[in-house]
């Protein structure tokens, strides 16, 4: 593995090789990797069961969705080492989810109150005008 970051360091794991009985060692760079891959595939296992990636052509709609699941990801990680309680990642996106439904039910129910409709006859906007 190269790595500009780190030296050619190398530590011992505790393990030994079977057949000549030696101590097994491994580049810090190597043992860096080992360590933080395990929570990059934990978050890619969570993502691929239940993605709110569709099938869709347009490759800016796939990187918009991709990242609002990363980011609903990242929340359930905070809120499920936060809270004592654990919530399963399935049942984090439908409260998210009714929350999100419920805060635009309310918004809607708060702004058509103040909505008016314009009186007739009165110009609301500038109008087209087309070369004739």
């Amino acid at each position: 593995m190269i790595s500009t970051i780190h030296d050619a360091t190398t530590i011992s794991n505790g393990r030994k090789d079977r057949k000549t009985n030696m101590e097994i060692k491994k580049t810090y760079a190597v043992v860096l990797y080992s360590k933080f891959i395990k929570d990059v595939d934990r978050a890619d296992q969570y993502l691929s069961h239940y993605s709110v990636l569709k099938k869709t052509v347009k490759w800016s709609k796939k990187a918009v969705l991709y990242l609002l699941n990363c980011v609903l990801f990242k929340a359930f990680f905070v809120h499920r080492t936060l809270n004592t309680n654990k919530v399963k990642y399935k049942n984090f996106l439908h409260k998210v989810g009714r929350s999100c439904i419920s805060e635009v039910q309310n918004r809607c129910e708060t702004s058509s109150d103040d909505l008016q409709l314009p009186e007739k006859g009165a110009k609301t906007g500038p109008t087209r005008q087309t070369v004739r």
